[in-house]
């Protein structure tokens, strides 16, 4: 159907129509507008979602990546960054492809749509004008009609009146002719501009008029056309990036099928292994034959009832201040005495020493740590060490070749410039090669040393037993290197007579820096299974197959608290001396 045949009459509905057409255009263009809006915001908040849980730049990291769920979390963290990346595409394409054409197409409707009405007013108002034509035409012949009329009755009556001069009849007859001829050219002017206003009258309605609609209607249809277009677009452009979302997703799911917990189970042991072998049975301890005994580690009042003949030295109690208090003293007594004796300045240190155990950097050749860790530790250097080894000398060899080209073309340059640098890469390769001689020495002394199978097992630590009584107010004297301390005594047992050779001693001397000093009792003894130089505060070194008293368990820092004799003590790492229970120091 065509508007111009079946809406001749409805030019004003027709201008309200095509302006609400582009008024709904308008509507749809704000529409994508802010979807592809949606889009960059969302793809904002992936990409910053996807940024704020990548992995920091640090050592954490380095160890996060060693386990394959871990890496699947990473790969899936960069495959939603690559998903946030097709949001953006869509957002673009929209915004390119639909709002920008949508904005330009709507001023160019606007225009078309303006003269086209306007062309159709001019047409309107023309036909009314011609209009006005006929009618006034039509009013001066009628008028004319009338008087001609009036003015033949005149005469007729002039003509029959026989009282009037023949000049007033022939004056009257002439003004009836008169009026007659006006008209007669009347009606010539009416019948001439009826037959205009017709003509064009059919004109405007059956060839302007439709022409006018027929450009509208055409015009219409271009619009109601391009928005179907635009929507077709608006599903083109997220159908586009269907494939590489496809693609991210299953980057997701391969990362997800790529976790292998059995390996992740292995990189476990592989990162905290120590290579040292589980202890083994604890030995049956026959208390039924007459021997040594000492002060049981539950009970601080047990009077000791026999001496073994030849030694001169009593039992030492825990908490003992004088070598002439009597041993059956009151237990009350005694912790009364340490209760009220006044904090010693040593804690202090011994804090101040745990504290740089924790917080200082370990030793260079990571002797602090145990054999298996250190190897891995010390082959890690070696790689990194190698790595900048190789990234000097490629720097060296780019720039001996430019030299090379310096000497043979003298205008490109000047040949000793580049002395200084290869001197400066000289002499980091040095120092980097001997670092590396370094490290390969303590690989090689490790290595060496790493405990097989067939080695003696590690024997079962003793068992701590809580005092509640005097855990509070003993903490400040026992402290280990991360602040914590032993609640447990003992009296020394008799290998302490195998080890120190001196038997007869009664009071242990006391060195300057622990003034006031109660002497821990001996827990047990302990034997070095690697040599440790004991570089760091609080610290002592030991040799390898060195018999030591142990005065402080470890309290699950990786250190433990040693005695060689009554003036030298200090901490040594737990992985670094098998503890021997004080039933079976006299056995061992």
């Amino acid at each position: 159907m065509s508007w111009g045949s079946e809406l001749w009459d409805q030019f004003d509905n027709l201008e309200k129509h095509t302006q609400w057409g582009i008024e709904y255009l308008e509507k749809y263009t704000k529409f994508v507008k802010e979807r592809s809006e949606i889009e960059t915001n969302y793809a904002k908040q992936i990409r910053n979602l996807s940024k704020k849980y990548q992995p920091k730049k640090n050592s954490r990291e380095e160890e996060e990546s060693k386990y394959t769920f871990c890496r699947a979390f990473l790969t899936t963290l960069n495959e939603l960054n690559d998903y946030a990346g097709q949001h953006e595409v869509i957002a673009e394409n929209l915004t390119s492809q639909i709002v920008s054409e949508l904005s330009r197409y709507l001023q160019e409707l606007k225009s078309e749509r303006k003269s086209h009405f306007h062309d159709g007013r001019k047409a309107q108002q023309h036909i009314e004008s011609s209009w006005k034509q006929l009618e006034s035409s039509k009013k001066r012949f009628e008028r004319d009609c009338k008087e001609a009329d009036r003015a033949q009755q005149y005469f007729e009556k002039m003509d029959a009146d026989i009282n009037v001069t023949k000049a007033d009849v022939e004056k009257a007859r002439q003004q009836a002719q008169m009026r007659h001829q006006m008209a007669s050219d009347s009606k010539s002017d009416y019948s001439a501009y009826l037959q205009k206003f017709n003509q064009e009258q059919n004109e405007h309605y059956f060839t302007i008029i439709p022409n006018i609609f027929q450009k509208l209607q055409d015009m219409e249809e271009k619009r109601i056309e391009r928005i179907g277009v635009c929507m077709t677009t608006f599903a083109d452009v997220d159908r586009q990036v269907l494939p590489i979302v496809g693609k991210c997703l299953d980057g997701m799911t391969k990362a997800a099928e790529s976790i292998e917990p059995k390996t992740d189970s292995k990189q476990v042991v592989e990162s905290y292994k120590s290579g040292f072998e589980p202890p083994g049975d604890v030995e049956f301890e026959d208390y039924g034959q007459a021997m040594k005994r000492t002060a049981s580690e539950t009970s601080l009042s047990r009077e000791g009832k026999e001496k073994p003949a030849g030694k001169s030295k009593g039992k030492l109690w825990p908490f003992i201040k004088n070598k002439n208090k009597q041993q059956k003293e009151p237990l009350s007594h005694r912790l009364n005495d340490f209760m009220a004796s006044k904090p010693k300045m040593h804690c202090l240190r011994s804090l101040r020493r745990g504290l740089s155990l924790k917080l200082g950097s370990g030793p260079e050749d990571f002797s602090h740590l145990p054999p298996e860790q250190r190897r891995k530790k010390l082959q890690a250097k070696l790689d990194e060490l190698n790595k900048d080894i190789q990234k000097e000398m490629d720097q060296r060899d780019a720039l001996t070749k430019m030299k090379d080209v310096y000497v043979k073309n003298p205008q490109m340059g000047d040949p000793a410039s580049v002395d200084p640098r290869l001197s400066e890469i000289s002499q980091t390769i040095e120092k980097l090669q001997f670092e590396v001689q370094k490290f390969e020495g303590w690989l090689a002394e490790v290595e060496e040393r790493m405990p097989s199978k067939s080695d003696t097992q590690r024997r079962s630590l003793y068992e701590t037993q809580n005092n509640t009584a005097v855990s509070n107010n003993c903490a400040q004297d026992r402290e280990s290197p991360d602040g914590s301390y032993t609640e447990e005594q003992n009296s020394e047992t008799q290998v302490k007579a195998n080890i120190a050779p001196n038997p007869t001693s009664t009071t242990p001397e006391f060195d300057d820096e622990f003034d006031d000093e109660e002497t821990l009792p001996t827990i047990g003894t302990c034997k070095a299974l690697y040599p440790f130089e004991g570089h760091n505060e609080g610290t002592i070194a030991v040799a390898e197959g060195e018999l030591l008293f142990v005065i402080e368990e470890d309290k699950g820092d990786g250190w433990t608290r040693v005695r060689r004799n009554e003036d030298e003590e200090g901490y040594v790492p737990t992985s670094y001396v098998e503890v021997y229970l004080e039933t079976n120091a006299k056995d061992s």
